[in-house]
Formats: structure tokens, C-alpha cells, sequence
């Protein structure tokens, strides 16, 4: 908590540094002024529906599961889609989990954020899901922030606010005020972001993911940490401890017996021999950018996005040798446009590249990348390659590949409207 404020307040401050007079009026500045859009914490826990197929409102994270596809609409539940004859998927119904970003299923139990807690569902009866359990308040760390379309200050407003609720977004308007410091600790309540076995089957998730499964533990990063949870029973997990590990987390991947955790300014490296007890091994800095990863045998690659929250005007892909875990090493870097999810197949590298579309490396030679194809009519957000094929996801729809020999060949397009 002392951190999240400590955060807001320094930005604050450099927004109030540059800030410029308008019309001459040496008095006021024009400032955005962010609103609270709040929930009643009981009203947030009962909200939970299975609802028939709806129309996506902003597609976020894939999750792949059996013969399943689970899509995200962002903060505000999951799309499930049968995905039995890859030519043509077909939505089945809509999970409604307000405040949700991020999914894992093992063993047919689906766990879900929503806001500050974790949800359990069965899904051994994909046509009946049934909500198991709810562990409140297990992310304190979760934050909402605020979008703005501008480089205006911003000010934080909290009238009727109480800690008897949740943050669930954000009003923002412009308006006129004398230049002020700013108390973010108001007398109405102030800022408040809180309140495997081999024969078991998990799900797979992108390079975005924040969830992860390593056989009877589930990982789940906040802004600042891993969150351990005990998943061997798997209808009532129990959150074991919270390991601390920098600010800005915002990827988790898996590979052996280590964790590669993005963040906005490096990649951390974590070893999971003991899997209750994640032992930090090493952290390599970047520039200051969005900062999801995946991993081979031997490198991590890592894709660095400018804009908004994520800092920084660089966007490139970093590949980093990572034979030696406690000593890992830049090895080399590649401009791109505007990346975001990225995957490895055998010797095949796939990039969301934003508005220059999906692109597809042969990594053989780390050193000198071979761009093979690129399919530049979409603007991706997350990619998973599976076994016998690939899945995308981006502008609210799912696109399906299958491999063929070295590249891709597109199979299906999937409105998700």
C-alpha cells in the first residue's frame, strides 16, 4: 500500500513539474481529474454468472485448455469457445468474472482473478460450471489505472469512497484548478487499491499470462510480487506466502525448474527446486518498457513495448543467454514496431507486432534472425504455440495457423464479436 502511494505520488510530482499555463491565466492549470468508478465489495462477490455467448468487448489474455479455448474480455470476464474442429471454432457460453485478467485450469479447475480475489471453478462439465470457492482479498496489490489519452496532469478525486469498496475503473475529465499539492490520503477514505503430476493435464497460456501452474502450486505476480498458492486440493487451494520481488511485474513464465518473471524495467530469474519456496537466482535490467517473456533451452526473449505505463520510446526484442541462471547475458537485440505477446516453436519465433502484424523468425542462428513470414492485415495481441497448431489472438478475434514444415499457414479467422 505505502508503495502503491509512494508510486502515484512521484508521478504526480514530474506531471506538476511540466505542467503549462492556458490562456494566459496564471491562476489555473487544466488538469485530468480521475474519478473513482467503485463496487461494494459484497455486490463484486456475488457477481459471478454463466451466462449464453456474448459479443467481446475488448479481447485480453488467451488460455488453451483440452479442446477449449477460454479468451478474456478484459476486467470483465472469460469467452469460452469449443475449439473440436479447429476450422470451426464455435462459442459456448460467457463466464462473467468482474475484475478478471488472468485464467489457469488444471484437473478441470479453472482459477480466475477478480480484482482482489482468487475463484475456483469446476469445468468437468464445460456446459455447467460451477463456482467452488472465492479467497478474498489474496492480491492486495491489485491496481486499476487510470487511461488518458493525453500528457495533462493528473489529479485524483474521492468523494464517497470508503474501504467498504473497490476501485473498478475510472471517470477522468479535464477541468480547470489552482496549481496544488496533492493529498492522496483525503478524509474520504483516500486511495485504496486492495480492498503436476504426470497424470494431470494443465492448461497453456501466452506470454502475457500472470498465472502459472508448476505441478501443485499455482504463481500468481501482482505489481510487486509472487503470490504462492497450494493448489493439491484443488477445489479449496490455500495461499501459502507472498515472495517480494521489485516493482512493475507484470509476466510469468515457466521452464524446468525456474521462473522468468517480466517487468517493466528487467527479467528475473527464480528457482523452483524447492516449489514452496521460490530462491531468487538473478535479474537482468532492461530500459524501462512493457516486458513479457519466453524461454528456450538456452535464451529468454524478451520483448520491450514504449507507451503508456510501460515508459521508455524503445521497442525491440532482447535475446538473453541464460545457460549460466545467476549470471544471464544480453546477447543480442532487434528493433520492432510496437510489440506485445511473443512464442517459440522449434526453431520458429512468433512476434505480435503490433500494427506491423504477426511476424515469424527462424531462430537458429540467435545472432542473425531469418524473418520468414509476416501477416501484417492484423494487429496482434498474444500467441500460443501448441503442438499441431498455433493460436492468436488480437482486434477481438482468434486466428488459427497449423505448422508447415518451417512456417504457418492460417487455417480459421474467429469473429469474437
Amino acid at each position: 500500500m505505502k508503495n502503491t502511494l509512494y508510486f502515484l505520488l512521484i508521478i504526480t510530482f514530474f506531471s506538476m513539474t511540466f505542467m503549462s499555463c492556458e490562456n494566459g491565466d496564471e491562476n489555473y492549470e487544466t488538469y485530468n481529474i480521475a474519478t473513482p468508478v467503485t463496487m461494494s465489495l459484497s455486490e463484486l462477490r456475488s457477481s459471478v454468472k454463466i451466462l449464453p455467448p456474448q459479443k467481446t468487448a475488448k479481447s485480453g489474455k488467451i488460455y488453451v485448455y483440452d479442446n477449449f479455448i477460454f479468451i478474456n474480455d478484459q476486467e470483465n470476464g472469460i469467452h469460452i469457445i469449443d475449439n473440436t474442429i479447429p476450422t470451426a471454432p464455435k462459442k459456448i457460453s460467457f463466464l462473467k468474472i468482474l475484475g478478471n485478467t488472468d485464467i489457469a485450469v488444471k484437473d478441470q479447475m479453472l482459477f480466475a482473478d477478480s480484482f482482489t480475489d482468487l475463484v475456483v471453478f469446476d469445468i468437468s462439465d464445460i456446459r455447467n460450471i460451477v463456482e467452488k470457492k472465492r479467497l478474498n482479498n489474496v492480491f492486495p496489490q491489485h491496481i486499476i489505472y487510470p487511461t488518458i489519452d493525453n500528457n495533462l496532469p493528473l489529479l485524483y478525486d474521492y468523494p464517497n469512497y470508503n474501504a467498504d469498496k473497490i476501485i473498478v475503473g475510472w471517470s477522468i475529465k479535464k477541468e480547470k484548478r489552482k496549481p496544488q499539492n496533492i493529498d492522496y490520503l483525503s478524509s474520504s477514505g483516500g486511495i485504496m487499491f486492495n480492498a503436476a503430476s504426470s497424470e494431470s493435464t494443465t492448461g497453456q497460456g501466452g506470454s502475457l499470462a500472470r498465472f502459472m501452474i508448476v505441478e501443485d502450486y499455482l504463481y500468481a505476480v501482482d505489481n510487486q510480487k509472487i503470490n504462492i498458492f497450494n493448489i493439491q486440493n484443488l477445489s479449496v487451494p490455500t495461499k501459502v506466502k507472498e515472495q517480494n520481488v521489485g516493482w512493475g511485474i507484470e509476466t510469468i513464465f515457466n521452464k524446468n525448474d525456474y521462473l522468468y518473471i517480466g517487468s517493466t524495467n528487467g527479467m528475473y530469474i527464480y528457482d523452483i527446486k524447492s516449489l514452496e519456496n521460490p530462491v531468487f537466482a538473478s535479474r537482468i535490467a532492461h530500459i524501462n518498457a512493457c516486458d513479457p517473456v519466453v524461454v528456450d533451452e538456452k535464451y529468454a526473449y524478451v520483448t520491450l513495448r514504449s507507451g503508456n505505463f510501460c515508459g521508455g520510446t524503445n521497442n525491440v526484442l532482447e535475446i538473453i543467454d541464460i545457460t549460466n541462471k545467476v549470471n544471464p547475458v544480453k546477447t543480442a537485440s532487434f528493433v520492432l514496431e510496437n510489440p506485445y505477446g511473443l512464442g517459440i516453436k522449434d526453431q520458429m519465433l512468433f512476434i505480435c507486432d503490433g500494427s506491423a502484424g504477426l511476424k515469424v523468425f527462424n531462430k537458429t542462428d540467435v545472432f542473425n534472425l531469418q524473418l520468414t513470414n509476416q501477416f501484417k492485415n492484423i494487429n496482434p495481441f498474444d500467441v500460443i504455440p501448441l503442438d499441431d497448431k498455433l493460436l492468436l489472438v488480437g482486434q477481438n478475434t482468434l486466428f488459427q495457423y497449423k505448422y508447415k514444415q518451417n512456417d504457418i499457414e492460417l487455417i480459421s479467422t474467429f469473429m469474437l464479436e
